[in-house]
């Protein structure tokens, strides 16, 4: 039966408004530091939990840090949790394309209207925070700050039977640590952000461990032998139990197969053999041990073993936007978040094994603040030519300026400069042609980059 003219004419309206208003809170967010900016301090975030009634105490928390693979690993865990039959909020930063797939519920962004009511709950007591905080002399919360505030009383409101949260930066001062990890989960840990984390990997396992809490699980993936002491210690100093990728639980085969791998994996409970998982790269293999692992050690204290069927489903079922995504073909494109040394190095490990093209051409546009030349480095073996641009983001390197750390590098009849990045997709598209049928495109740089390119070539919602 067809609405009736008044009631469509309602309903539409109330969309409309929802938008605006959506718009509205996204602005009032946005004015705020942005979540780069790190403030090694709880005190206003815990002041607004502590208001609200510490709803981040009313469910389990799975917690992970690390440097690279903490989105895939958050939804693989979510997708295992999901799949065993609970109800999960998921989350995670950065976003692609709206703030709301950063706070998931049952799988799904949080609905703007549910959005909307935890923000018109949760700002007033923010304001009250502000305020004083201002009134010693101190800064608004940050915008991180307000998304961590509203997630948590979304998930207690929903409500959720367990929380898969990631860290923004860091780990001890993320605004997410308020909450207290049942499990602790630490992907590799590399160089990134160390004019806020520190200089050198110590510094920065040290500042990742605070996550770590007393009596919990930490799952720690394949890490630099220096960045160990200090997780153990923070550990020793806690009373938690630490479990390692390669002693206690790892990847123990895995094989190309078409749309992602076949692994076989080996739990903290069990071996499960033979299972497809729909994601791309060796690293994803890992991840999904690690994420394996932490789920048997939040279901079973990691004594018991996960129903094989759960896993196998869950692994079948499981994307991550974003990461080794194809999103078109003819010719291929693959957008990629790597945002970093270590997480190029992972792409062009991948593009090398997985990904068999008669010619690969990069679009590369990197954010300024960002290790470029390192990042060129790694992915110079698997490119035969770059095509240097820049994304929508204001913190985007001017593509000349990119362009000329990779003529260093690349040589000079290897780089392509187009300011515009449509322009520089289609460029790409032609040079990848050139090779034939089996000719791709690889956009890469940042999450800004990844999503733009999604956007421009119609993938679907993340």
């Amino acid at each position: 039966m067809t609405p009736a003219p008044d009631a469509q004419a309602r309903e539409a309206a109330y969309q409309l408004d929802l938008t605006r208003r959506m718009r509205e809170a996204e602005q009032a967010i946005l004015t705020r530091a942005p979540e780069h900016d790190l403030e090694p301090d709880l005190t206003r975030i815990g002041a607004v939990m502590e208001l609200l009634g510490d709803p981040q105490h009313s469910f389990p928390v799975i917690h992970i840090t690390g440097t690279n693979g903490k989105t895939s690993t958050a939804r693989i865990i979510t997708q295992l949790l999901t799949t065993s039959g609970l109800t999960v909020g998921r989350f995670t930063s950065p976003h692609l394309h709206t703030l709301r797939e950063r706070i998931t519920i049952g799988g799904e962004p949080i609905s703007v209207e549910a959005f909307l009511a935890t923000y018109d709950e949760v700002l007033p007591l923010i304001e009250i925070v502000d305020a004083r905080s201002q009134a010693d002399g101190g800064p608004r919360m940050t915008y991180f700050e307000v998304l961590v505030a509203i997630g948590y009383a979304a998930f207690a409101d929903a409500p959720v039977d367990v929380a898969v949260v990631e860290v923004g930066m860091g780990g001890g001062w993320d605004a997410t640590n308020v909450a207290d990890g049942q499990v602790a989960v630490v992907t590799p840990i590399a160089m990134d952000h160390a004019h806020f984390l520190g200089n050198s990997l110590e510094a920065i396992a040290g500042e990742k461990a605070g996550i770590i809490k007393p009596d919990a699980l930490a799952v720690i993936g394949f890490q630099e032998p220096e960045v160990v002491p200090n997780l153990a210690e923070r550990a020793e100093e806690v009373g938690a139990r630490m479990a390692f990728e390669g002693n206690d639980f790892g990847v123990l085969s895995r094989d190309v197969a078409v749309g992602g791998q076949q692994v076989s994996l080996r739990g903290l409970a069990g071996d499960y053999n033979d299972l497809f998982l729909n994601l791309h790269g060796a690293h994803q293999a890992h991840n999904a041990a690690i994420s394996l692992a932490a789920v048997e050690a939040f279901l079973g204290g990691g004594q018991q073993p996960l129903n094989t069927d759960v896993v196998r489903e869950a692994f079948a079922a499981v994307t991550s936007p974003g990461r080794l995504e194809i999103v078109r073909r003819s010719p291929t494109v693959i957008v990629d978040a790597a945002h970093n040394a270590a997480g190029a190095k992972v792409l062009a490990t991948a593009l090398a094994e997985e990904f068999n093209f008669t010619k690969r051409v990069g679009v590369l546009a990197i954010l300024a603040d960002k290790d470029a030349e390192h990042m060129l480095e790694a992915l110079e073996p698997v490119l035969d030519e770059v095509v240097v641009t820049r994304s929508t983001s204001p913190r985007a390197m001017a593509p000349e300026k990119l362009a000329e750390l990779a003529r260093e590098i690349y040589g000079d009849h290897r780089v392509v400069v187009v300011n515009d990045l449509p322009a520089a997709l289609d460029q790409a598209a032609e040079l990848a042609d050139e090779g034939g049928v089996g000719g791709g495109v690889i956009a890469t740089g940042s999450v800004t980059t990844a999503a733009d390119v999604r956007l421009l070539l119609g993938a679907k919602d993340a």
